[in-house]
């Protein structure tokens, strides 16, 4: 076919460059092309215009197969492959080695003169990271040569090349140079780029597979997946939300009727959910799904932290009719299980709770949830894992550990010394309501030994809120009189009640041959997340680490913390709505214990613990929920007298009230942090390596340049004024 191509620009209404460009595309020899390009000596002026590497717009064949599907079962077959060309490795003028990655896999090339000497000389000279489409045969490697992944045990002859469309020769950075990786703003700057990494594009790959073994397990447990809605209204649920501005200028009327909508002349807005919390519940309120899940996207305005992100995903759970288990009796009353002590075998942890120890409601959600678990531990990573997780309390977690998230997988014990101390002491320190904690590491002890180097680094860093006291080998009383926290509490003794007794400190501490003890004076009852000895424990640990004194198990040690109180003073992220009033531990739909309601409507809120449950691994908590007050009048106690809402953010919340009034089942649910969960199947520090497109610490997306101002006019659209 003959195909003369000026007299096809001239009938072609397009500028002079965009001629030349197309052109040189029609024009480039192409070896898996018969046509035959008789091109005019004005064309060849325009194509001088341009590039010598112009994208192929022609059509081109049909890939045979991807890098990962070709093996030695396929030697001597003729195949056709597309994708990114890598760097040359060149043997000498007539031969040279490439590598060809596509998103499945990499292969070596091998192209030599005496085969197709042009596309030897045409791949030296395009750019790295360009695509290419190639025809070639597959020749199985000599056996010195054979590497140790799919397709290392092959390579192709290059018979045939064709460039696709050039990639330019000043990258910002490239991406299979893992050795001199970019710093990350660049590689998020050009994330597109970034993704050509294996590592990436095989944790996004992990994540869908993830997704798929979720669906399918919830499917199996007659679970719906169902939308809920992602513009709703602003609700003091606990969280700063992001806000949507519409052009609408009439509110909805209560009633629901569109004659009765109300124009205002104040803007109007969305709000992104911070979770689907209020539409799920609604939705079990309903009747239509008895157990729903979602693989839900949610929003929260939060302050930048290294590893949060603005939006997230969360896999999502609720469902109706759950219940205390078979530990609940005809009547209705929770028999008491017993609490046994359960030693995790690999290191000894004394855990205090054992699987049986579950005091709380969502026994149902809990057994899905372990069963999404350990479907997903075993068809990813091909760990069986127990068949009902550990459970423990907040209490019990923040005593032995100093945090709500405990990592057990090393053992450093956080102890009351309080019952050591002599009786006028604990007298003193039971009328403040405040304990005496001590963390303790043991020259005498083999489990304390990697810990021994780490403590001379974080004497000298020191902890916040901690005082460390060095106790010699044979030890005396000098440490006690030594110690701050001790000697606080002696001074305020009257005369007469001496420290007779506190020399049965080293003996009770197991400190005869010395060591090094960390003590704190706090609150009986413990708030928040963490406590100061629990944050002294964890920096140990990470020093010990960077130190190589300590290496940690790689297995899974999973747990359940139950039994939080149910609203605290120490929510900093909930603060700006708190205002020094309650706020809710988790959210204000959570339900309390029921051995606990009277303390609830008597007043002694901070005694109140709620029907909560957050699941750790390796002191990282993966997910989080709660049985939910199914009570109308519950609730609005709650957000009236506890939480202290005023009318109108009361008000936000009445079709929730109106939901439970008309008859809605008891029901509870559960959340995991899908970005974190697959953070760690993928065994990565940062959330930002299992997103395609994610924002920095700080909320910024460097990709998009988002966020972004808007112009006058456009607020202006939306009855919003520029400050």
């Amino acid at each position: 076919m003959r195909v003369v191509l000026r007299d096809i620009l001239s009938r072609c209404s397009i500028r002079h460059l965009a001629r030349a460009r197309w052109i040189a595309c029609q024009s480039r020899r192409n070896v898996t092309s018969s046509c035959n390009l008789q091109v005019s000596s004005s064309a060849v002026d325009a194509i001088a215009l341009v590039s010598a590497h112009v994208a192929h717009c022609r059509p081109f064949p049909k890939r045979t197969h991807t890098c990962k599907s070709l093996s030695s079962n396929e030697v001597d077959r003729r195949v056709v492959l597309t994708g990114w060309l890598l760097p040359e490795r060149k043997v000498n003028k007539e031969l040279s080695f490439f590598n060809l990655r596509d998103p499945y896999g990499t292969l070596q090339l091998v192209v030599a003169a005496n085969t197709c000497g042009e596309a030897l000389s045409r791949m030296r000279d395009i750019p790295t990271e360009s695509t290419v489409l190639l025809q070639g045969l597959v020749k199985a490697r000599t056996e010195d040569h054979r590497r140790p992944y799919p397709g290392g045990d092959i390579e192709i002859l290059v018979e045939s090349f064709m460039l696709l469309n050039p990639a330019d020769r000043s990258l910002p950075f490239m991406p299979n140079d893992t050795q001199n990786l970019a710093n990350e703003h660049l590689r998020l700057r050009y994330r597109y780029l970034d993704l050509r990494r294996d590592a990436l594009s095989s944790n996004l790959k992990k994540r869908s597979e993830v997704a798929h073994i979720i669906r399918t397990v919830l499917h199996e447990q007659d679970f719906t997946e169902v939308e809920t809605p992602v513009l709703l209204k602003s609700t003091p649920e606990g969280a700063r939300e992001f806000l949507v501005p519409t052009r609408v200028t009439t509110n909805p009327a209560e009633d629901g009727s569109p004659e009765s909508h109300q124009p205002t002349s104040q803007p109007l807005f969305y709000a992104l959910p911070q979770s689907p919390q209020q539409p799920k519940q609604l939705l079990i309120a309903s009747g239509a799904i008895d157990r729903y899940y979602q693989l839900a996207r949610c929003f929260r305005d939060e302050d930048g932290r290294k590893d949060r992100q603005p939006e997230f995903t969360q896999v999502d759970l609720e469902m109706a009719w759950v219940s205390w288990g078979e530990h609940t009796n005809a009547k209705g009353h929770q028999v008491d299980t017993k609490v046994s002590t359960s030693v995790d075998e690999d290191n000894g942890t004394d855990l205090s709770r054992s699987p049986d120890s579950w005091r709380i409601g969502g026994h149902e959600v809990r057994d899905i949830v372990e069963r999404l678990v350990r479907r997903v531990w075993l068809e990813v990573e091909g760990v069986e894992l127990p068949a009902k997780f550990n459970v423990t309390t907040y209490d019990t977690a923040m005593g032995r550990y100093g945090s709500d998230k405990p990592d057990l997988r090393f053992k450093l014990e956080i102890e009351d010394i309080t019952p050591y101390l002599p009786l006028s002491m604990r007298q003193l320190l039971a009328s403040t309501g405040e304990i005496i904690e001590a963390l303790v590491v043991r020259r005498s002890r083999s489990t304390d030994v990697p810990f021994l180097g780490a403590v001379e680094e974080l004497h000298a860093k020191g902890i916040t809120g901690t005082e460390s006291v060095d106790v010699p080998t044979g030890a005396d009383t000098t440490w006690v009189k030594q110690s701050k926290t001790l000697q606080e509490v002696l001074t305020k003794l009257e005369e007469g009640t001496e420290n007779q007794e506190l020399p049965h400190l080293t003996e009770a501490l197991d400190l005869n041959m010395g060591g090094t003890v960390w003590l704190t004076r706090r609150r009986r009852r413990p708030e928040g997340g963490s406590t100061a000895l629990g944050r002294v424990r964890l920096e140990l640990a990470s020093l010990a680490q960077s130190r190589g004194d300590l290496t940690l198990p790689c297995d899974p040690h999973f747990l359940w913390v139950t039994e939080f109180p149910l609203f605290t003073h120490a929510d900093t992220d909930k603060e700006f709505l708190a205002h020094g009033r309650w706020s809710s531990s988790h959210h204000p739909f959570t339900a309390p214990m029921w051995q606990d309601i009277e303390k609830m409507y008597g007043g002694d809120v901070a005694e109140v613990r709620g029907q909560h449950y957050d699941l750790v691994l390796n002191g990282v908590e993966i997910g989080g929920g709660s049985v939910r007050v199914h009570d109308a009048a519950m609730q609005g106690y709650i957000f009236a007298q506890i939480l202290q809402l005023d009318d109108h953010e009361t008000n936000s919340f009445e079709h929730l009230l109106h939901a439970l009034r008309c008859g809605a089942p008891p029901h509870g649910g559960f959340a995991f942090g899908f970005d974190r969960l697959m953070a760690i199947l993928c065994k990565t520090e940062s959330i930002r390596d299992v997103i395609a497109f994610p924002k920095t610490g700080a909320g910024t997306d460097l990709l998009f340049r988002s966020p972004a101002p808007a112009s006058a006019s456009v607020l202006a659209q939306y009855g919003i004024r520029p400050r």
